[in-house]
């Protein structure tokens, strides 16, 4: 009978390390001051963010990399439309009008990307500015970039 009040003992602390083991993984789970991590400001808006969602970038005109991207996608739309033989003027790139990065294996960036057509005479006048949709992927590791897709912008 004696051993009996020392299982107990024994039983009982250990209940009680696994219930502060559980509270401490749900705080390091939450986010939760104990762990040590402080939440972003915008707390509430960055816990419900999924991983690997878009999210748009901020100061798209004075942002130089996104800019690089849009400049870097027409000069390859140009590239392969004239090795494709394609008739029609060739864009030069004016700015980025809008953008999104999304975390994939490297950077994936939606660009909205306003670009006016060379005229090939005087008689053309121009085709003025239009806009188009490109998207780009960056790995960064391997110094590459590549334009899945450069189309002109549907209405929203």
């Amino acid at each position: 009978m004696a051993r009996l009040p020392g299982a107990c003992c024994v039983m009982l602390l250990a209940a009680v390390l696994l219930v502060a083991a559980a509270a401490s993984a749900e705080d390091d789970m939450t986010g939760g001051e104990a762990a040590g991590i402080r939440q972003p400001s915008g707390g509430e808006n960055y816990r419900r963010r999924k991983v690997g969602a878009r999210t748009q970038v901020r100061d798209v005109e004075g942002d130089g990399e996104v800019q690089e991207l849009g400049r870097f996608s027409v000069a390859e739309y140009n590239r392969r439309r004239t090795g494709s033989g394609g008739g029609g003027g060739r864009l030069e790139f004016a700015r980025v009008v809008a953008a999104q990065r999304q975390v994939v294996s490297g950077l994936k960036y939606y660009l909205r990307v306003a670009a006016a057509e060379e005229s090939e005479g005087a008689e053309n006048g121009g085709g003025g500015e239009r806009v188009f949709d490109a998207v780009v992927v960056v790995k960064p590791w391997l110094e590459s970039r590549t334009l899945l897709r450069f189309a002109p912008a549907v209405e929203k």
